[in-house]
């Protein structure tokens, strides 16, 4: 990526994920003058394969699909800087937009600064082997298939937890529930429905995790025990930072509130992606980034609306 210059944009998009790059796509074909920055920490990086992305009827390593995105944008006149953005001020006609590279000024901004999961209590290799290798996976919803009729963990505790762990038994029936900080915090009536739904709870902490012959191992209070797979439910961070420092409204749970064109209680702020509440999927921000750049488009257009003379031909594919 380029390095951050002081420069004027149209729009400025924090994050480089699936919502920020999909944004670019469409602003850059509005011939509108787009900046993406992007501190390479997109959620999207860990996903070892992804099977529910249209198109893809092998799967596509979230890597490659953001790099694949990234020059699709630039293909189109899209900048991309490696910067992390440490502050969204609004300004006169917009917004002054600082980072760790350099600063911008941009008509607009979108944020799309995602989330973060929290992860197990265990070594950073390790963890990546065992992502990798489908042993821990973080979103039912994207994978739960790959787990049908497996032995299945589910890491967390409280209504969220067990929630997860009944999203799963539709996909196997073996499931069990551990808390990892140590017991459950379960009311009666959540421990009557994990009994119901045949979800077995085991307290925890956990601890020695390890892959053992293609199955994930950790120790509990009670003995060692063995599983196809484990999820982390276990939260997440929301990066919803800099909306809340620019002064937009964000939910309980600190996700960004925006409504129907993705836009922000600020003026000209726009936010997109898992970093807004709802369903975190790659499909659904791609989605909502393709709603917000073409609010943006309309927005700006009401400014200047009519295209001044170019001499250069049309792009050619």
């Amino acid at each position: 990526m380029a390095q951050a210059k002081a420069r004027h944009y149209d729009c400025a998009i924090v994050g480089g994920g699936p919502a920020g790059l999909t944004a670019a796509i469409y602003l850059a074909r509005f011939h509108l003058s787009t900046a993406v920055l992007d501190n390479g920490r997109s959620r999207a990086l860990m996903i070892p394969v992804t099977h529910n992305h249209a198109g893809f009827p092998e799967g596509i390593a979230g890597a490659e699909l953001v790099r694949r995105m990234g020059e699709q944008a630039r293909l189109y006149g899209a900048a991309c800087f490696d910067a992390t953005v440490t502050g969204v001020k609004s300004a006169s006609g917009g917004f002054l937009v600082s980072s760790d590279g350099g600063g911008f000024v941009a008509r607009t901004v979108l944020l799309a600064t995602g989330v973060w999961n929290h992860r197990p209590a265990m070594p950073d290799g390790l963890h990546d082997q065992a992502l990798r290798s489908g042993l821990l996976r973080y979103c039912p919803v994207c994978d739960g298939y790959e787990v049908t009729d497996r032995r299945v963990a589910v890491i967390g505790s409280g209504e969220k937890a067990l929630k997860e762990a009944e999203f799963l038994r539709s996909y196997t029936a073996d499931v069990t529930l551990i808390a990892h900080g140590g017991k459950h915090d379960l009311d009666a009536p959540q421990r009557a429905r994990a009994g119901e739904w045949g979800i077995a709870l085991v307290d925890g902490p956990c601890s020695n995790f390890a892959i053992e012959r293609k199955h994930i191992e950790l120790d509990v209070p009670a003995g060692r025990l063995r599983f196809d797979s484990a999820y982390a439910a276990l939260g997440s961070d929301v990066h919803s930072e800099l909306a809340a420092a620019a002064g937009a409204k964000t939910s309980a749970e600190g996700c960004i509130l925006a409504d129907r064109h993705q836009a922000t209680s600020v003026e000209g702020l726009y936010a997109a992606g898992d970093v807004v509440l709802g369903l975190d999927q790659i499909g659904n921000a791609m989605g909502q980034a393709g709603v917000a750049a073409t609010a943006i488009r309309n927005a700006l257009c009401l400014r200047e609306p009519l295209r001044r003379s170019e001499a250069r031909p049309a792009l050619k594919l």
